[in-house]
Order: C-alpha cells, then structure tokens, then sequence
C-alpha cells in the first residue's frame, strides 16, 4: 500500500486481501495506513500457505528500500492501484 508512487510503503499480510484493501482505503483502523494515508494497493503477491506468506513479508520487509520498488515497479511500472482487479 501507498499513498502515491515512490512515497512511503506499508507491507502486510492477509488472507482477506479484497476486506483489507476496503478497511484501509477507508481509514477504518487506527495505525500506519491511516496515519499515512496509505490507500493505493500498487502490489500483490498470493501465496499457498499463511506461513509462506508470512516469512515473505518478514523478509521483504527487511529489504532495501529501492529493492521493494524494484519489486512494484517490475510488474506494476506505473503504480496503478490495483484494487479494481482483486475485487
């Protein structure tokens, strides 16, 4: 999530991607979304399992900030929100 391309990032995980996305464009929990106005989803990774999942955002989150646009922008270049297409 984001709030315009290149700006600040949030990295979460959720089995409910559609119902998170909706909760933080409409700033309904307190927290970094909402603080930052963070309400664009710019990139999507599925995953099998929860714990996969959750390893993968650990890591990434550990990453290098231009590594995590590097991710973005190889398959969303003009960092289009997304939600439209999980919907």
């Amino acid at each position: 999530m984001t709030n315009k391309p290149r700006d600040t990032l949030y990295i979460g995980v959720t089995s409910d991607i559609a119902g998170r996305v909706w909760t933080h464009k409409n700033a309904l929990t307190d927290g970094f979304t909402k603080r930052y106005c963070l309400h664009m989803l710019v990139w999507v990774e599925i995953h099998e399992t929860m714990e996969s999942a959750i390893v993968r955002e650990k890591n990434i989150k550990r990453w290098k900030r231009r590594w995590k646009m590097r991710l973005i922008e190889k398959d969303n270049p003009h960092w289009r929100d997304l939600y439209p297409e999980v919907l």
